[in-house]
């Protein structure tokens, strides 16, 4: 069960993605669909993995989850170089700096859960199996 007080990394992700649905919009107004697609997919599945890891069944698997919420954000800042590289491509705005204050909350809860054992990581239930 998903605690309703508030998580930062699941209120960033979440507001990260918001802004990757407006700039998905963006580069489709620009008719740039295959990149818009792919910025979309992989931006919003950072939060959608997050959200996932509040519910995981075990560390492991919490710490699993956050590592493909990551590996989604590595690759949602490759869409985000390449359209900010490109000339015929709109700015990107904000979404990059918002996107370093993603990856370095993961890697914190990443690296934290997996040194100290942390079982008290943002919403982890470690008594879910004895429901």
């Amino acid at each position: 069960m998903r605690s309703e007080k508030g998580n930062l990394i699941v209120d960033l992700s979440f507001d990260f993605a918001l802004g990757i649905i407006e700039f998905s919009e963006t580069l489709e107004k620009s008719k740039k669909f295959v990149v818009a697609r792919q910025v979309l997919r992989s931006g919003t599945s950072i939060g959608a993995n997050v959200r996932e890891a509040q519910n995981a069944e075990s560390k492991a698997d919490f710490i699993h989850k956050l590592k493909i919420a990551a590996k989604e954000a590595d690759e949602t800042e490759y869409w985000l170089q390449l359209c900010e590289s490109s000339k015929t491509y709109p700015t990107t705005g904000d979404l990059r700096m918002k996107l370093t204050s993603v990856i370095k909350v993961l890697s914190k809860i990443i690296g934290s859960s997996k040194r100290n054992g942390n079982t008290k990581s943002p919403n982890y239930q470690i008594s879910k199996l004895s429901n």
